[in-house]
Parts: structure tokens; sequence; C-alpha cells
């Protein structure tokens, strides 16, 4: 393998600080989405917005951000880390369509529809009755295409997932999820939705995150990565690669908020249980941003080329990203 191997994380949810962005650094790790809003509405959001612009310029020795995907190959070639700001929900937007705009003019790139339930644009994953796009989901397609804002269905649900990439004019993304034939959790996807995202050259990453996993936090390297090889089987080796969907460093409360937000007064336990409340145990072989090359080992093992193992590492993301972040926006804004 290329010791100079571009890697990119499809996504992950850190708290961040110094240590762990020179521990980033350190690992290789070229480029990272990183989630910025769950269930924030739009001052929230440009809280957000604001801590991140901070980070950029307290560690901008280490990090830098990603407005287009030659800042990728910028941060790669100045040793940094490239920070892709991203949306687990479309919450960010409220229910105006101009916030896509000027969201996507701060620098998010990626925005998914829903966060499990349902929004005002899509259905998430753990309703029970998937009722499609929306009227508004389907203006918030367009603008997102018009200004080069990825669409993200990693927590949608399937007819709204396999309506979106109908409706949409530019691939989709699932950043962060796996096969069912892999592990039949909720938010992990169908063979039609994982042929569909073949077909309409989009893109899968695939998922280290426990409740996406055979066997949980027992799942093995190897297992991992054959099922790697069985989605490229199914989809080409040009259609997937690595969105750990990394947790880190967040305390108990920071999972309730991602779990329930505002929308119970109750306690939703998600994937996990009443019994098994707290964060799940990661995989003994990778427990964070330093241990994503191990996975590279892994696919070696597997007897994928170099040429195929550089591509699902980072390679895949990038030529996706050269495709899905120029637009209107990006264009009047000259980045």
């Amino acid at each position: 393998m290329h010791k100079d191997m571009l890697m990119i994380d499809g996504l992950q949810y850190v708290n961040w600080n110094r240590q762990l962005f020179e521990d980033a650094q350190l690992s290789g790790v070229h480029c990272i989405h990183v989630t910025i809003a769950y269930w924030e509405n739009i001052r929230e959001t440009l809280e957000n917005i604001g801590t991140w612009n901070r980070h950029f310029i307290n560690h901008g020795d280490l990090i830098m951000p990603v407005r287009q995907a030659r800042d990728i190959l910028e941060a790669k070639r100045l040793g940094k880390v490239g920070i892709v700001f991203g949306f687990q929900n479309c919450s960010p937007i409220e229910d105006d369509v101009k916030m896509v705009e000027i969201l996507h003019q701060l620098g998010v790139r990626i925005m998914q529809l829903t966060y499990n339930n349902q929004s005002l644009l899509a259905t998430g994953c753990y309703e029970e009755k998937d009722g499609g796009v929306t009227r508004f989901g389907k203006q918030v397609i367009k603008e997102m295409n018009r200004v080069g804002m990825v669409i993200d269905m990693s927590h949608s649900a399937e007819k709204s997932t396999l309506e979106t990439i109908e409706l949409s004019e530019r691939p989709i993304a699932i950043t962060h999820a796996n096969p069912s034939f892999f592990h039949a959790a909720l938010r992990n996807k169908s063979d039609a939705v994982i042929r569909a995202i073949g077909e309409s050259e989009g893109m899968l990453g695939f998922s280290m995150y426990p409740f996406h996993l055979k066997n949980g936090p027992d799942c093995t390297l190897e297992e991992f990565c054959q099922m790697i090889g069985q989605t490229v089987e199914m989809i080409g080796i040009d259609r997937v690669g690595i969105g750990s969907d990394l947790c880190l460093n967040w305390d108990y409360k920071v999972l309730e908020w991602m779990r329930s937000g505002r929308w119970t007064t109750g306690v939703d336990h998600g994937e996990g249980s009443a019994e098994k409340p707290a964060w799940p145990d990661q995989p003994s072989w990778f427990s964070g941003t330093k241990d994503l090359s191990i996975v590279a080992k892994g696919l070696e093992k597997q007897g994928f080329s170099d040429d195929n193992i550089a591509k699902v590492m980072g390679e895949n993301w990038l030529s996706f990203f050269e495709k899905s972040f120029s637009g209107d926006s990006a264009r009047l804004l000259g980045n």
C-alpha cells in the first residue's frame, strides 16, 4: 500500500479538542465529514458554526475548512485535516428553503433529509409508515442540487430514499450505514437501496458504529472487510468508501440529545435499550481515527489491490465531492 494514500472519513461526531485534532492529523486522515447539527434550529446551528470557526483560528496548524474538493488535496499537501460541515437532520433549515443556500455559503456541504423520525422533508427509518418525500422535500432537493449540497439519506426510510434517488439530479450519498445482509438493523440498507445507489453513481460509506455491525463490538475486521467485498460485487468498487460514524469524547447527555432531541418528553433509546442505554463499546480494532488505516490492511488481506484499497479509503469520496460541491452558490462566492 502507498504511504501517501488519501484517506477520507465520510462521517464522525466527535467532541473535538486540540489533542483529538492532533490525533487525527497523526493518523494520516486527510478529510473528515463532521456533524455540526442533529436537532438544532438555525440559531443554534449558527452557534455551532461559530465554534468551528474558532477551531479553525485556534488550531489552524492542524485543520482547515473544506468548501471544494480541491481543498482536500490542499489539506493533504499541507499536512492538515480538511473539515467538511454536515447536518444529520434538516432541522437547521426549519421551514425555509432559502436557508439551504445561506447555510451552504457558511460552509455546509452535506445534509440528511431525516434523522430517524418523520421530518418536513421525508420519512426516517424508525417510523412505522414511510410516506416518501414531501412537497417541501422536493423543493429542498432541487435547491440542494442547485447550490451543491450533498443529499444524505443515512437515517431515512426505504421509500423516501428510493424516491430521493429518483428525484435528485445529482447522485446522493448514504454516508454512514451498512448493508442489511450484513446486519439487519433499522439503520442499515436493503439490497434495493444499495443497488439504486450504485446505479445512480452515488456513494455508500461503511459504518463502524457497533449497532450497525454483525455481532456488535465483537465484529472482526475480517468480517467487516468481507462485507465491503460483498458490496463491491453488488455495485462496483467506485461507489463505496468509509463513513466510520465514530462518536467520541461525549457524555451520556449528548447521547440522549441525539436520540430524543425535543420531540419527546420521555427517553428514546434509539438502537440501544433501557438495559443498556449508554454509548456502545467500539470494536477492538477501531477505537478512533488513529485506527482508520487498519481497514486498509484488512482489505489487503481480503485480496484487494492497492488501487482498489485507495479508492475505498478516500479516492471515491474525493471523486464524489468533486462532482457534488460545485453549484450556483459556490460560483457566486468564488469558492
